[in-house]
């Protein structure tokens, strides 16, 4: 079997090819950078650049599946032209693999796209689950909204279409944890605002471990991206600077103080999504990552 991983030499992307190599899968991927190229007997590059819509279509020949994870980081400093950036970088470069998929007349038998809990909207009591029509309001509801619209798209080709939408990833060389970290392990650590908002949390190796299996077991429709047990941001803070033997000592940061610093962007720390995973669950995919103390003990420690 040969999969094509679009963001393929990213945080997450990485983790996925090597646990398509672990189960013997092919990997092709996309790169727009010439140096990252590679052909080795199970991992082969291919140029793209989104912005001038070239691609080498060859990257589709023997595939059966797409792992779709490009797209640019949202912990950037949303400006106008960056919420551009943000927003094209997952509908445009969809609507370029579907244009080559079409003029090329290749068979993709299945498509198992990055989405984000994003969409759904903020709420201390909520608990939500896929079938929830609710969209957010903010930016990153917009942005979810939009990226799933385009990807699918897929289905008009014949492909079958999963989406996962992934929570806050938990890895130590990269993402949310790092910067989370950061101010504990320097001892002006605090949780943000009330610190009750929720915060449905995935090991970056349970994440990876999820999209090969939605391949093996074709997926199909929408399925949450989170560990079983979602924590407040309490928890989480507390649990990490526990970990780290690190005290607590100054108050929670009110919402305003991060606005000042990230503008816009502050929403991603005082949001609050508690999201299910029964269904991922209930199609058999096993968590080794349960709770979010081993979690961070494993990274962290």
């Amino acid at each position: 079997m040969t999969v094509l991983i679009t963001g393929a030499t990213g945080l997450i992307g990485q983790k996925i090819v090597e646990q398509c190599h672990n189960k013997g899968i092919n990997v092709h991927y996309l790169t727009t950078s010439k140096s990252k190229l590679k052909t080795e007997p199970n991992y082969k590059g291919f140029y793209w650049n989104p912005d001038t819509n070239d691609i080498d279509h060859n990257c589709f020949k023997n595939v059966s599946a797409i792992i779709n994870m490009v797209g640019a980081s949202i912990s950037e400093r949303w400006t106008e032209d960056y919420k551009k950036v943000i927003l094209e970088s997952r509908t445009k470069t969809a609507q370029l693999l579907q244009d080559t998929i079409r003029t090329h007349n290749y068979e993709i038998d299945q498509v198992v796209s990055a989405s984000a809990i994003g969409i759904y909207p903020t709420s201390l009591i909520n608990y939500y689950e896929e079938d929830n029509t609710e969209i957010s309001e903010t930016f990153l509801g917009k942005v979810v909204h939009e990226w799933e619209t385009a990807v699918d798209r897929f289905k008009v080709l014949g492909c079958k279409v999963a989406k996962i939408r992934i929570g806050l990833v938990l890895a130590n060389d990269g993402g949310a944890l790092p910067e989370i970290v950061k101010p504990i392990k320097l001892g002006v650590g605090a949780a943000f605002g009330s610190g009750k908002q929720w915060q449905s949390w995935i090991h970056v190796d349970d994440l990876a471990s999820l999209f090969v299996y939605a391949v093996q077991h074709n997926f199909e429709g929408i399925y949450n991206g989170v560990a079983p047990n979602p924590v407040s941001n309490n928890e989480l803070t507390k649990a990490a600077a526990n970990i780290l033997n690190r005290p607590l000592i100054l108050p929670n940061i009110p919402k305003f103080v991060m606005k000042l610093i990230l503008g816009d962007m502050h929403i991603l720390l005082y949001e609050s999504q508690r999201v299910s995973s029964q269904k991922i669950e209930t199609e058999g995919f096993n968590f080794e990552f349960v709770n979010l103390k081993p979690a961070l003990e494993n990274l962290l420690e």
